[in-house]
């Protein structure tokens, strides 16, 4: 805990302070929150806030306030930078100039080490996860305020670079963390949830704790014989010794932010805190398998208090456990989150005549906002990693729904961090990044494409500083490529998609990504002026189109997933065929059948080589994780279906094939998620979390490819308009570019059209029309109108 105290004559008008810390902060001035931060990076990118801190000064005497929480191990959104002197403890840069004061981080300001604030006993980071404990005992209620007496803490400590030729530096940029840049994304926030039922109140015995865990202490209560009562708020129970309440909440819908409870119980009184995303079923205790061990504890002063968490979380149900030595009356009178996820600006939007697909395009956004914090996630309640290739599916969804780019473009600087021989680390800005062990290397050629969509969206000359990266990525599969020009043998762990897909061997998958990002590549050197890059890659392209005609299994239609020991192997997979057609190495004439037969529903077989329904051991992992893999489908007949990942590539492939019917049909598939209160798209078809980000794609889809906006040129300097009124007749939707929204209407046959800039519009009767800037409209099959 820090604090500084100064004095202004005047309320000024402006007060721009800059701030960054080493883990986490959270900013006060006289009692009232200004912001938190930073960004989550790699440390020496480490990125400082500029906050105005003018509405919050009086006249008179101020205090600025600040809790810094240094984690000490990496977790799902930090990494530790290495020590020299500067790093290893909770510490922060400062400055705010004030009027003609100048308030600085030296040692004028007063600091204490919380004993209030740790990691709740028994703990690791369970998936990236930390599970805070906070002791409001050990806690000054009043340490925020202006007149608090701090006489009695320490003077901070200066912190200096203590390596050769430091020189003892103590102001950035400084080693480990090197030139300090600016926050890239606007302000996170939102609006403050409550429960809105409570689905158990009831008194029980405590058991025998074996453990202090608080995740785990509810889940011994959970297991217990007993009858759920559900209730309202406010609670009250008179505890006697050795009794427990358990109170659960559903809050219907998944929510992301702080928690905060309202109580009043006595002093001492332990708060256990469990953060589901599933109704428990006491008959399944099985359902712990698996599930992310989140929560937090909460130790009480005495009397009327709010709990609120510093860490951040995503939930649906909320569990909680209280319990004191001595009992004594209880009562929870709030549940709450405050949401904090980056906000959704602009007017951009999807309508059209049919309900279902208005409110799965509402989901896509709503479940790409819980997953878009200080990065893209891939989920608020099991990990909130920053995954370099399901970010790609979030960025679409930003750059098609949300006027503020920022967020997507940080997607990309981000995981613009190459291990030392150029491949990406699978996650990055956390734990994974830090162990530095095997990645998924098809992950590299998803952000590869997410580069690609800056380029066509976005500052085309702005992704030039990305190619060297895209380049390594490239030449990273080099020593893989064999005599036919195609991958195999690539090492680590090539996912490609949780469905049963194989990429062992010689792979039609992994050669048609990576003949993807060559083109695009390509296509992103020409423009911006190296010939000889572009050239470069197109050869090795060309070279993998020749050999990947090997994959064709002509009796089916088809291509197959792989080739193992020199034997073409029979399955075949939707993944593989899509990426045959987004990739071009399948000839433009085969793509309408390609795409027929893999989107056909009598030959479609759901599989994933991890099956949630199977008890999760030793051997499980051996057989289902480390490689021992069995065809549990007709090889021979059947297609494995994509899982929602996956589908954005089958979409595009759909849509470059002219399928838009059969897009239609599989983008309503994700109403099956869009059940039991849940407005959120899960991680696969069954199973998995219920809010993941990389399966938004139909949000996307219904605006690029039903209404059929999209970019024409890069930067979006002309637009395409395609749309497909045969069908869904009725439909409008407008689109964010740089140049400002484009929006357009369909009613039957009738279009209308308000571009910022010029269009290339595609009659589905007439062909190409071309459209100033302006409004337009136009009948189909007669032209534009008057």
């Amino acid at each position: 805990m820090f604090r500084r105290r100064f004095a202004v004559d005047a309320q000024p008008t402006t007060a721009i302070a800059r701030l960054t810390a080493d883990s986490r902060y959270v900013l006060w001035v006289n009692g009232r929150e200004v912001g938190r931060g930073p960004v989550r990076s790699q440390p020496r990118r480490l990125r400082y806030d500029e906050h105005d801190l003018a509405e919050f000064l009086v006249p008179g005497d101020n205090a600025v306030a600040l809790l810094v929480t240094y984690y000490g191990k990496p977790n799902s959104w930090w990494q530790p930078a290495v020590r020299s002197g500067i790093g290893g403890d909770a510490g922060f840069v400062f400055e705010a100039r004030i009027g003609d004061t100048l308030l600085i981080s030296d040692d004028e300001w007063k600091a204490q080490d919380s004993p209030a604030w740790s990691e709740a006993a028994d703990t690791t980071v369970d998936n990236g996860i930390a599970v805070e404990s906070l002791d409001s005992r050990l806690l000054p209620t009043n340490w925020l305020d202006t007149d608090f007496d701090d006489s009695n803490w320490s003077r901070a400590l200066i912190l200096k670079a203590g390596h050769f030729g430091g020189l003892q530096r103590s102001r950035p940029p400084v080693n480990p963390y090197g030139a300090l840049e600016p926050r890239p994304i606007g302000t996170l926030g939102g609006e403050t949830v409550t429960a809105k039922s409570v689905v158990d109140s009831s008194t029980h015995l405590r058991p025998s704790w074996t453990t202090g865990h608080p995740v785990d202490r509810v889940r011994q209560v959970l297991v217990t014989d007993f009858t759920w009562s559900p209730g309202t708020l406010p609670i009250r129970a008179e505890l006697m010794p050795g009794q427990v309440q358990h109170v659960a909440v559903d809050f219907g819908r998944i929510v992301a932010g702080f928690v905060e409870v309202d109580l009043d119980v006595p002093s001492g009184t332990y708060v256990e805190l469990l953060y589901r995303e599933w109704p428990f079923n006491p008959a399944k205790v099985s359902d712990f398998i698996g599930e992310p061990r989140a929560g937090a504890q909460y130790i009480a002063r005495n009397g009327a208090q709010t709990y609120a968490s510093v860490e951040l979380n995503g939930l649906r149900f909320l569990h909680m456990l209280i319990h004191s030595p001595d009992g004594g009356p209880v009562a929870v009178h709030r549940v709450a989150v405050r949401e904090y996820t980056y906000p959704r600006s602009g007017d951009a939007y999807f309508r059209s005549s049919d309900p279902e697909l208005d409110r799965i395009y509402t989901a896509g956004i709503r479940t790409v906002e819980l997953n878009s914090f200080d990065a893209f996630t891939d989920c608020p309640t099991r990990e909130q990693r920053a995954w370099v290739g399901d970010g790609v599916v979030h960025q679409m969804v930003h750059m098609t729904t949300n006027t503020d780019w920022r967020l997507a473009r940080w997607y990309v600087e981000l995981s613009d961090s190459p291990r030392y021989d150029g491949i990406l680390p699978m996650s990055v800005a956390g734990d994974v990044e830090d162990l530095g062990q095997f990645t998924i290397p098809d992950w590299s050629l998803h952000w590869v494409h997410g580069v690609h969509n800056l380029f066509r969206f976005d500052d085309a000359e702005a992704v030039r500083r990305h190619l060297p990266t895209v380049e390594r990525i490239l030449r990273w599969y080099l020593p893989y490529v064999d005599e036919h020009g195609t991958l195999t043998d690539v090492p680590e762990w090539n996912l490609a998609d949780w469905s049963s897909v194989s990429t062992n061997g010689r792979s039609s998958i992994l050669t048609a990504l990576w003949a993807r990002g060559l083109r695009e590549f390509a296509e992103m050197s020409e423009f911006l002026g190296n010939s000889g890059s572009a050239q470069w890659a197109l050869g090795y392209y060309d070279s993998a189109r020749t050999g990947f005609e090997d994959f064709w299994d002509s009796a089916r239609g088809l291509y197959v997933d792989h080739y193992l020991d020199g034997t073409k192997m029979p399955a075949v997979s939707q993944v593989a065929n899509a990426s045959a057609i987004v990739s071009k190495l399948a000839p433009a004439e085969r793509w309408k059948d390609i795409a027929d037969r893999m989107t056909d529903r009598s030959r479609l077989v759901e599989s994933l080589w991890i099956d949630e329904s199977e008890e999760f051991d030793e051997t499980w992992m051996l057989e289902k994780v480390l490689g021992a893999r069995e065809s549990t489908w007709d090889v021979h007949h059947q297609v494995v279906r994509a899982q929602p990942f996956f589908s954005y590539v089958v979409h595009d492939a759909l849509a470059a094939a002219g399928l838009f019917d059969r897009l239609l049909d599989a983008i309503r598939d994700w109403s099956r998620f869009l059940k039991d209160g849940y407005d959120t798209f899960g991680e696969c078809w069954e199973g998995g979390t219920p809010v993941h980000g990389w399966s938004s794609t139909p949000t996307r889809d219904l605006l690029s490819y039903i209404v059929g906006i999209s970019p024409r040129e890069p930067g979006y300097a002309s637009a395409r308009v395609a749309p497909q009124p045969h069908v869904l007749a009725d439909v409008e939707g407008a689109v964010p570019t740089p140049h400002g929204l484009l929006t357009v209407k369909i009613s039957g046959r009738d279009v209308t059209v308000d571009s910022p800039v010029p269009v290339q519009f595609i009659d589905p009767d007439l062909g190409e029309l071309l459209l100033p800037a302006g409004f337009s409209t136009l009948t189909l099959g007669r032209g534009i109108g008057p």
